[in-house]
Order: structure tokens, then C-alpha cells, then sequence
């Protein structure tokens, strides 16, 4: 499994053995048969520096499951939503090429963002699994980010005790493509 992703992939803030990423590696690790995980996640990561690494990526681990959380860097920066939509549909496309099954992970943004650019965003992350036909979990951060005691003090990124929450919002649609 690869996971490619940004920071909230890459355990920012938190030491990297509390992330999700390594919960999921644990979990996976005594699962049978046991299954290796591949955190390829950079804090910062926009899709457009996800798809300039995946080839790469691709060819060297060769994985089964492609786990993709990104987009929050692009909209953070306001990037109009067609370009990431672009990015996304190219990794897709080069993960399903390479044989790998691929789960979408998405994002919200804050408010003040506005309601027209949250709902593209939100729209471009289901539209692009219903066009794929991809398992999507809408919003990574469901029900931690609201959550002071889950958040660091930027509001942006998950403290270690919301790491087995994150996993548990990915984990149901992770299984339907973790192969049998």
C-alpha cells in the first residue's frame, strides 16, 4: 500500500510513529496475510507535486492499494479548484494504469473560504470518485476537526490523540479495497 499525501498523512506536529499512517502499517502488519505500508506523504504536498512524484513512486513499490490524500495545500492556497480536480484525475488515472486500487481521501476547508469554493471542493472530491468509481471518505477530518482537544493550535492538523480517529474514518472504505 502506498499512501500519498500531505501533511495530515505525514503526522505533522506529532511524532511520525502516532500518525495514522503508522497505526494503519500496525494494524495491517498483523492482518492476514500481512500487508506493508508505504507512507510517501511531505507536509505541504500539492497535487500537482503528488503527480510529479507518483511515477517514481509507482514503479518503485509497485502497490496494491493507493491511498491519496491530497488537495488541502491547493485549496489553502485558493488555487481555483480545476487544477487540483486535473492533478487528481491524472493520479488516479496512473495509479488504476499501474494496477493499483485506489481510495480517495478528501478534505473541507474553513469557512472563511466561502460557501461557493467549500462546495466545489467538496463536489470535485465525489465527483471525481462517482467518475472513477472510487471508495471516498468526503472528509478525512470528520469529527475531529470541530474538536479543540483533536486539533493543534493552528486548527489545521490533528494532535496524536485524534491519529486512531482518522483511522477509524478511513478504515470502511480502505477495506473494500484492500485485496482479499
Amino acid at each position: 500500500m502506498l499512501v500519498l499525501g500531505d501533511s495530515l498523512a505525514a503526522a505533522y506536529g506529532i511524532r511520525s510513529e502516532d500518525g495514522w499512517v503508522s497505526l494503519l502499517r500496525a494494524r495491517l502488519a498483523e492482518a492476514e496475510p500481512a500487508r506493508a505500508v508505504v507512507n510517501a506523504s511531505i507536509s505541504g504536498e500539492t497535487t500537482a507535486g503528488g503527480l510529479a512524484r507518483l511515477p517514481k513512486l509507482l514503479a518503485e513499490h509497485r502497490p496494491a492499494v493507493l491511498v491519496v490524500e491530497l488537495g488541502a495545500n491547493d485549496a489553502l492556497r485558493g488555487l481555483p479548484v480545476a487544477a487540483p480536480r486535473a492533478n487528481l484525475e491524472r493520479i488516479i488515472t496512473l495509479g488504476t494504469e499501474a494496477g493499483a486500487r485506489v481510495l480517495l481521501l478528501g478534505i473541507e476547508i474553513p469557512v472563511n473560504y466561502g460557501p461557493q469554493y467549500r462546495d466545489a471542493l467538496r463536489a470535485m472530491y465525489r465527483d471525481l470518485a462517482g467518475d472513477f468509481n472510487l471508495p471516498l471518505v468526503p472528509f478525512l477530518l470528520d469529527g475531529i476537526a470541530l474538536d479543540p482537544d483533536l486539533m493543534q493550535a493552528d486548527g489545521l492538523h490533528p494532535t496524536a490523540a485524534a491519529q486512531p480517529k482518522l483511522l477509524d474514518n478511513i478504515w470502511p472504505a480502505l477495506e473494500a479495497v484492500l485485496p482479499k
